[in-house]
Parts: structure tokens; C-alpha cells; sequence
């Protein structure tokens, strides 16, 4: 487990930005963005559109992580 968030690039709308993640939340979003049939940089797109003004892209993309994981654990506890 890494401790530190690393900064990672991303491309939103053709501009260039950079956001600090810890390795296991990157991990899980360029498999979200994979399994989403998308390139991790229109993941990154579609959750910034929909963030507010108020939240950081980087704790949007960890609470779209976080979210897309407890479905996934919900829907293994009902088929499960």
C-alpha cells in the first residue's frame, strides 16, 4: 500500500491536468475506465463535469471509486 498520493496526468477536453492519487485508487479507476469500455481520460472527463464547484477532482475520482466498489461488493452480497 502506498502511503503518498502521486501525481498522475490526465487530458479533460483537450487541456492538460494533473491529479494526486494513492496507487491502489489509480489502480481501480483505469480498471473502472477499462471494464467502462472508455479511456481512463473520459472517465476523468464525465466525473468533472459532474463534480461541483466545491470538490477537488482527485476526491471525485476517489468517491467514484469508492461508490463503483460498494456496488460491486452489494451486488456480490445479493448474488452471492
Amino acid at each position: 500500500m502506498s502511503g503518498r498520493p502521486v501525481k498522475r496526468s490526465l487530458t479533460l477536453r483537450g487541456h492538460r491536468t494533473s491529479v494526486s492519487l494513492e496507487d491502489e485508487f489509480w489502480a481501480e479507476f483505469r480498471r473502472l475506465a477499462e471494464a467502462k469500455g472508455c479511456p481512463i481520460n473520459q472517465l476523468a472527463a464525465e466525473i468533472d463535469a459532474e463534480r461541483g464547484l466545491e470538490l477537488g477532482l482527485a476526491s471525485a475520482i476517489r468517491l467514484y471509486v469508492l461508490r463503483a466498489l460498494k456496488r460491486e461488493a452489494a451486488a456480490l452480497d445479493t448474488n452471492g
